[in-house]
């Protein structure tokens, strides 16, 4: 009886290594992590554990890279509810929530998941996606829950950032406090759905930077964003869900985007030869992309001093503001608008689109039909095609002032400003006379190197034919 005993027991651990050794990269109800043991991804990319960040004595449950020195983080769940020793256990529940407990089994956090569980297992992807799944569930893509979905500062390939319109769940990356503080800092970055939807980076309720909308290509405010031999994107809008997510080229990449305690949205690549983050791309690259520098109806230009100036047909607000390069005022109408006297449109190319929250669009219209509805509202002041590939499609209204607009020297937008008759007639002479004007230079500048030209001819024709007779007198 002792032997058979000893039989059941030899065999009972063996199967619990073998269990252990084949899923190191998931846990199951009858298994948890204590503080100083870890899980990691099938190929080894991502660990997950309990850490303390930087010079911080507080304990975390989280997420980071396995082979990546110093530790970098990319997802913390208690980062509210920090624990304040090495008392911490993760633990997955029956109904298959997992739940983060101190040493007097006090929930410091969970899951919170409402979909019912059968044997409930939660599993560390390579993607670096922590996932809660039933545990005999055939498809790969069915989660009970997932981290993906409750982003902190970093966004990794395949995470979605955006809004899911049925469940309203929001997913936006939002700063940590400091290095040795992973609790929400002050800084968010989301999708806002107010009007033609578009990227904020807020701090607090303030708009910091704003990426602007999707103008099918890329967001028109980040005109730097495009496919490359790195990563590629997309963008998804339909009736369930909104968001924007990346993918690398190369598996081999190890690429993060992140939204730093200070504010700034930043790509880092990871270089084995130098053991170091490299900056690979930031989405604020200069003073125009501060939200609404110059104001109300102005426009930011960064090759030129001052940035910023007033768009066609309106002046500054308070002169003496502007002049002392005070902005914030913005600008006003030279001529108010009069829908009864023919007012028109000037056209802008090369620029980020103004912020759309107070905008309306619609998708299946073209660009002159746009160009009319807006001239047949009074109160329309601006439109542009929401879709700039195959030539443009798609229409977009603005309805009042025009704010947060700049120039880009590649991959700007066009969109055209309603103006009143009186300044379309003035700003047509201007354009007339300085068409004029620069015909004069260009003739004065042909005349002036055509007699530079002829001067030099001469003065080489004079100085051979002297040179000849030199020879001559010396024979």
């Amino acid at each position: 009886m002792d032997a058979l005993a000893t039989v059941v027991f030899i065999f009972s651990y063996v199967f619990f290594l073998l269990r252990i050794s084949t899923a190191v990269d998931t846990i199951t109800v009858n298994q948890y992590i204590r503080d100083g043991e870890t899980i990691t991804s099938a190929g080894g990319t991502f660990e997950l554990g309990f850490f303390s960040p930087g010079d911080s004595k507080n304990r975390y449950l989280g997420i980071w890279y396995k082979k990546v020195a110093p530790r970098t983080v990319v997802w913390v769940a208690n980062r509210e509810s920090p624990l304040t020793d090495s008392s911490g256990v993760l633990k997955v529940t029956q109904q298959g929530i997992l739940v983060v407990i101190n040493g007097t089994n006090g929930i410091l956090w969970n899951s919170n998941s409402s979909r019912s569980a059968q044997d409930p297992k939660a599993q560390l992807l390579e993607s670096g996606n922590l996932v809660m799944r039933n545990g005999n569930d055939g498809d790969p893509e069915n989660f009970l829950w997932q981290s993906f979905d409750y982003p902190c500062d970093t966004l990794l390939p395949g995470m979605k950032r955006g809004r899911n319109r049925v469940t309203g769940l929001d997913r936006y990356l939002s700063s940590w406090k400091s290095a040795d503080d992973p609790s929400k800092g002050n800084f968010t970055y989301g999708m806002d759905l107010s009007g033609f939807p578009q990227l904020f980076l807020r701090n607090g309720l303030a708009v910091k930077f704003r990426a602007g909308p999707w103008n099918g290509v890329r967001f028109s405010g980040i005109p730097q964003l495009t496919n490359n031999s790195v990563y590629t994107f997309d963008y998804v809008s339909n009736e369930k869900e909104i968001y924007f997510i990346y993918s690398l080229v190369n598996s081999s990449v190890i690429m993060r985007a992140v939204l730093t305690p200070d504010g700034y949205s930043r790509r880092f690549t990871w270089t084995d030869q130098k053991n170091e983050w490299t900056l690979y791309s930031t989405s604020q690259r200069d003073d125009c992309d501060n939200y609404a520098i110059c104001g109300v109806n102005g426009i930011c230009k960064i090759n030129q001093s001052p940035n910023c100036e007033c768009m066609k047909g309106f002046r500054p607000k308070f002169q003496s503001n502007w002049d002392m390069a005070y902005w914030s005022d913005g600008c006003v109408r030279s001529t108010p608008l009069d829908c009864q006297k023919g007012d028109g449109f000037v056209k802008y190319s090369g620029v980020k689109l103004p912020d759309t929250r107070s905008s309306w669009f619609n998708e299946s219209m073209n660009l002159k039909e746009c160009a009319s509805l807006c001239l047949s509202n009074c109160s329309c002041t601006a439109y542009a095609n929401s879709d700039i590939r195959g030539g443009g499609s798609g229409c977009l209204l603005w309805f009042g002032d025009l704010i947060d607009i700049r120039d880009f020297t590649q991959n700007g937008q066009e969109f055209y400003v309603r103006m009143a008759a009186a300044d379309l007639d003035a700003l047509s002479s201007l354009n007339s006379s300085s068409k004029k004007k620069k015909k004069q230079v260009i003739v004065i500048s042909i005349s002036i190197t055509g007699i530079v030209l002829l001067s030099l001819v001469l003065t080489l024709y004079v100085l051979k034919k002297r040179k000849r007779q030199l020879k001559r007198r010396g024979k």
